[in-house]
């Protein structure tokens, strides 16, 4: 499944070079590469000076001493040139294709409103903003890194176990003749520290890919308690967020403690090789340096190269830490856009055995025909065979509990695909939304007022005629203003709001959800009143309760349901998996 998980995260994340980014991301391909050999070309000229400048130290040659360092300067400021545009090819390639990538994912929850339907799906893909951002993030930078990583310790191999070899000559020990043995011994000692690492490494990916899950779990729960912060304080629940959130930050550091633990076994090793790497090709070649066979800049060529390519072996066994990030990070990714496929397939599977058809009306009415919706523990229909709803007209939703009327408004919204039959809108009908908890997006008020279309040119009299009339006056001095408006203002001053973004550009088709849910009785027949008076032209579909909402509406719209023992096939799938 791991396996799986990483091969479609490398399916999906090569697409950056395909399509309308593969100019770029060729390009930035190409910048990094030539930087990784100019890097390469760089540590083989220091291996070369190492050999010039310390067969001079041995010889006393001050004059190629003196030039030694002349050269030094000069590999120095062309390594450091050439190591500041690896780095800016580098950091540009994984910030445009994590930019692709968010881009890519963003498209594909928010499209045909997935985001709301995983949203009321148990799914596996939990906090997919985490796994857009963060996650995504790490995926990328990490798949950057680890990539060129694997590219220059193969090429840096290949370079220095060839000078290694020459360097290194053979070794004759008791009459047999060992021919580019340092090459063998690093090959050798390398082997043993990889497998050493590979061993006590290898339940990092796990223990990793767990920590990553905790640290998303307490995000999610912190933002649970910012978001419900008012009614939390209330209810008086500060110590049971508090002792939850304990609960969540002990298991995590629970986990860091076992990746700490994984990690300090393997540091054994990692620390024992800094020590080992530079003095055992150093006591291999002293043998050949004493029987005067190696000029000390020879030893030292040959130590630098040893070092190089034990290194280079190393690589996987160095990085394991940053393999398991990546593994933890892309399966988070992956899961999100399985959840997402899965959501796909099993609306297309429903759509082939008659799921609900979300079509165009023939005239200006909205029409439901033998609509059923799929729930839980039944099956939720409307009280006869077909309903049309006309323009101005306005309908109230009636049924036995706050559930069904959701379910059904859900459905007219074209949130809710599961069940069967037909809804019918008129093509191009302009469709608002007013649930109990309405949406103000970030910015000014004014932004907020007119959203979604920012586009229409709304007098400042409106504005403020609409304030008024719904008890918030208040805001009028502030409609430039920029602020957190979700978390400055109350329940109810948000659901009037919602009622005045109604009246400044009045819809089409309007769709409510208990709007009046948070206000006194008053403020709800007042409200009522406007919808009945200022939006005549305007369709409502109004699921609501309370009384004397009936003398605001033309008709009601009753939905019955019809109880099973266990759901059907067509709607096992979605309906097990809600979220209660």
């Amino acid at each position: 499944m791991s396996s799986g998980r990483s091969r479609r995260f490398l399916h999906l994340s090569l697409g950056f070079w395909s399509g309308a980014t593969r100019v770029r991301a060729w390009l930035l391909t190409l910048a990094v590469l030539v930087f990784l050999v100019a890097n390469l070309a760089a540590a083989l000229a220091v291996n070369l000076w190492n050999k010039f400048f310390f067969d001079a130290l041995e010889q006393k040659d001050t004059r190629t001493v003196l030039l030694s360092i002349g050269l030094a300067l000069m590999l120095a400021l062309l390594s450091g040139a050439c190591f500041v545009g690896g780095l800016h090819a580098r950091m540009r390639l994984q910030v445009r294709w994590r930019q692709w990538l968010a881009h890519t994912l963003i498209n594909r929850w928010l499209a045909d409103r997935h985001f709301y339907q995983l949203s009321i799906l148990a799914t596996e893909a939990d906090n997919p903003e985490a796994r857009i951002a963060e996650d995504g993030r790490l995926a990328i930078e990490l798949l950057v890194d680890l990539s060129l990583g694997v590219l220059n310790a193969v090429l840096a191999a290949v370079s220095f176990i060839s000078i290694l070899w020459v360097v290194g000559g053979s070794l004759t020990v008791a009459g047999y003749t060992i021919p580019g043995y340092m090459v063998l011994a690093c090959i050798i000692y390398s082997a043993i520290t990889s497998l050493g690492m590979f061993l006590m490494g290898r339940p990092l990916v796990l223990r990793v890919e767990e920590k990553s899950a905790g640290e998303a779990q307490l995000r999610y729960e912190l933002t649970r308690v910012k978001d419900n912060a008012e009614i939390i304080a209330l209810m008086g629940g500060d110590d049971n967020e508090r002792a939850r959130l304990d609960v969540t930050l002990a298991e995590l550091v629970h986990r860091w403690l076992r990746v700490i633990t994984w990690q300090g076994r393997m540091n054994w090793l990692i620390g024992s090789n800094l020590i080992l790497a530079s003095t055992v090709p150093l006591i291999l070649g002293a043998p050949k340096y004493l029987a005067d066979e190696m000029t000390l800049g020879s030893l030292m060529q040959a130590a630098t190269a040893f070092m190089q390519v034990q290194v280079a072996l190393n690589w996987l066994a160095d990085n394991a830490l940053r393999l398991a990030d990546w593994f933890s990070s892309s399966h988070r990714v992956t899961q999100l856009t399985d959840a997402i496929d899965r959501l796909e397939e099993s609306l297309g599977t429903f759509s082939e055995t008659g799921a609900i058809r979300l079509g165009v009306s023939p005239d200006d009415r909205v029409h439901l025909r033998q609509l059923k919706i799929a729930l839980r523990d039944g099956d939720l229909m409307i009280d006869g065979e077909e309903a049309v709803i006309s323009p101005g007209e306005k309908v109230l939703i009636k049924a036995e509990g706050g559930t069904e009327k959701s379910a059904f408004i859900h459905a007219v919204a074209g949130l809710w695909s599961w069940g069967s039959g037909e809804i019918l809108r008129p093509q191009g009908a302009n469709i608002a939304f007013i649930s109990q908890r309405p949406y103000l997006p970030l910015g000014t008020l004014r932004t907020a007022l007119l959203y979604p279309d920012q586009g229409h040119e709304v007098s400042e009299e409106r504005l403020r005629d609409a304030l008024t009339r719904c008890g918030l006056r208040h805001l009028i001095l502030r409609l430039d203003d920029t602020d957190q408006w979700t978390s400055l203002l109350s329940s109810s001053e948000q659901q009037r709001f919602a009622f005045a973004r109604a009246l400044i550009q009045p819809p089409d088709i309007l769709i409510m959800d208990e709007p009046t849910s948070a206000l006194d009785e008053l403020s709800q027949l007042k409200l009522m009143e406007y919808m009945r008076n200022l939006l005549p032209g305007t369709m409502v579909i109004h699921a609501g309760h309370g009384t004397g909402l009936e003398q605001f509406h033309d008709r009601e719209l009753v939905l019955v349901r019809s109880y099973r023992d266990v759901p059907s096939a067509r709607g096992a799938a979605p309906s097990d998996a809600l979220k209660r």
